[in-house]
């Protein structure tokens, strides 16, 4: 059965980070954001198509890096065995949490377990609790994905290292997107009022190739899967996002396997 939510014990104002009181904040409301909604279907889409066949991918231990309010995660919950869902801002946990418990909308699946932490270490025991028995387990993942988080992380090879640390050695994998830095224009991707946190507006392939190779990954894999439609403020800072224009945000996926 799935686990009850896990907060770390860590001071949170050390764990969460500058951006979280903006996440936490939106939290109850996130799911209503149709281009988060848009933007988690077309990601879901790109990942199938690029994991293995459902006879394999049935077995897979996942953990997700910044699931936010589970969106990705509960698409991607019946195509696998588990699924660890890890995010800093606790709102997000707390709603994921909510979607899970009797009378949720999700109280039928049993195999995600919502973890609010920022994780930093890949052996951290915070993340070694199997979401499917709630027993302590010392394996490593088969999987890890992260969905528009990278522009908010500040040190890249950190994050891509803790990754590293979680996976298989020989066959576990990463998979990530984000949209692409294609230029100043990709900085309206936010609204000016929704800047608390962004490191970055979007990433780019040269980037993160090198990212995943300096890790040490190989196989490493980065290309435009999709693009996202998203209205946008007509000038920065006027918030009229309902009546703005509507741009074209191409997204990376980015991928790359752990060495034997």
């Amino acid at each position: 059965m799935a686990s009850s939510t896990v907060i770390a014990t860590t001071d949170p104002t050390t764990i969460t980070g500058s951006g979280n009181a903006r996440f936490n904040a939106d939290a109850a409301s996130w799911d209503s954001n149709p281009s988060i909604q848009l933007a988690t279907s077309l990601a879901f889409k790109s990942y199938l198509s690029r994991l293995p066949p459902p006879s394999k991918l049935s077995s897979f231990n996942v953990l997700e890096i910044g699931c936010g309010t589970g969106l990705l995660s509960l698409l991607l919950a019946p195509h696998v065995r588990s699924l660890t869902a890890v995010d800093a801002a606790e709102g997000m946990i707390d709603v994921l949490t909510h979607k899970l418990s009797p009378g949720g909308a999700y109280e039928n699946v049993k195999n995600v377990r919502p973890v609010a932490c920022l994780l930093e270490n890949p052996e951290d025991p915070i993340i070694k609790i199997d979401p499917v028995t709630g027993e302590a387990w010392e394996g490593k993942f088969d999987l890890v994905i992260s969905h528009l988080v990278l522009h908010h992380v500040a040190d890249l090879p950190a994050l891509f290292k803790t990754i590293y640390g979680t996976l298989k050695p020989g066959t576990g994998r990463v998979v990530t997107t984000d949209f692409e830095n294609f230029g100043p224009e990709a900085r309206r991707f936010h609204p000016e009022a929704k800047m608390d946190g962004v490191e970055r507006h979007g990433i780019t392939e040269e980037e993160m190739e090198g990212v995943l190779k300096g890790v040490g990954f190989e196989e490493v894999k980065v290309e435009r899967g999709f693009v996202l439609q998203k209205r946008v403020e007509s000038e920065p800072g006027r918030g009229d996002l309902e009546t703005g224009p509507v741009m074209e945000f191409p997204f990376l996926v980015c991928e790359g396997r752990r060495r034997v």
